[in-house]
């Protein structure tokens, strides 16, 4: 961390939060600190060399409400995602193993930032803040919920019950399948979950492969048969059966309504 601040180095901070700024970009700081382009470049680059300021992108930085005592500063997540989408005019979501120990389900936690959005692909880093941004339709966006902060800003999380669909739907990139099975289970028993909301969020952004496993899940259960009745009509005749547990053998008996094999008993 740098040891001591240079007169413009306090300049910046004092301005920023006289301002109530988080974010600053090229150009912000020539005229109220009377510097050149030049010169406000090189003292953005030295605090963000010392870990004080984090670099969003070429000419976009976040400003810490507070100069952190003692050592380096990184953004939350929620100001990092929300600057990223307001800079590409996007939403996101946190999404899957952030949102399995937000709600419970797994006890787990991530060393990196998941997020559904509908601009940005790939892994960004952000002081020592490291997000995995899953890029995905404006569809596939949506059944959220906001999470208050401690400094008063909101994280925009996937829903319980759209985190359980995403368990099945995106079972390879979250490790979701099978542990997923069993979160439904226990969210439906407990009733923080309905089973008519698990079909709305699994009609609306499961796949095919999602509509299966949770139509079969539901029909084991023993589900109103109207709400089963709704995923059925999804989809279409099938020949082709897929595996209930997608990382076991395929050998098991087969359920043809939903087209599964029941690959996860002897």
């Amino acid at each position: 961390m740098k040891r001591s601040l240079g007169n413009l180095e306090r300049q910046l901070f004092a301005y920023a939060q006289m301002r109530g700024k988080f974010v600053l970009r090229s150009g912000d700081l020539t005229g109220p600190l009377g510097i050149t382009g030049k010169q406000e470049r090189e003292l953005l680059t030295r605090l963000r060399k010392a870990g004080l300021i984090a670099k969003v992108r070429r000419g976009l930085y976040l400003i810490p409400p507070r100069l952190p005592l003692g050592g380096k500063w990184s953004p939350d997540e929620s100001l990092a995602l929300q600057t990223l989408m307001d800079d590409r005019q996007g939403r996101y979501q946190i999404c899957g193993p952030n949102a399995f120990n937000r709600y419970g389900f797994d006890d787990q936690i991530p060393t990196r930032v998941y997020a559904y959005n509908n601009r940005i692909s790939g892994e960004r880093t952000l002081g020592a803040l490291v997000l995995n941004l899953i890029r995905v339709a404006d569809k596939r966006l949506g059944d959220t919920e906001s999470v208050p902060t401690t400094d008063g800003r909101e994280a925009i999380y996937s829903s319980r019950v759209r985190t359980l669909v995403d368990a099945v739907y995106d079972w390879s990139r979250f490790n979701g399948l099978p542990r997923g099975f069993s979160w439904i289970l226990s969210e439906l028993s407990s009733g923080r979950v309905s089973a008519r909301d698990l079909v709305e969020s699994t009609l609306r952004y499961g796949d095919v492969g999602t509509r299966r496993r949770i139509g079969a899940l539901l029909d084991r259960e023993g589900t109103a048969p109207d709400l089963l009745g709704r995923l059925d009509r999804s989809l279409e005749p099938t020949t082709s059966f897929i595996p209930w547990v997608p990382t076991l053998p395929k050998r098991g008996v087969t359920n043809r309504r939903w087209g599964i094999v029941w690959n996860d008993r002897e």
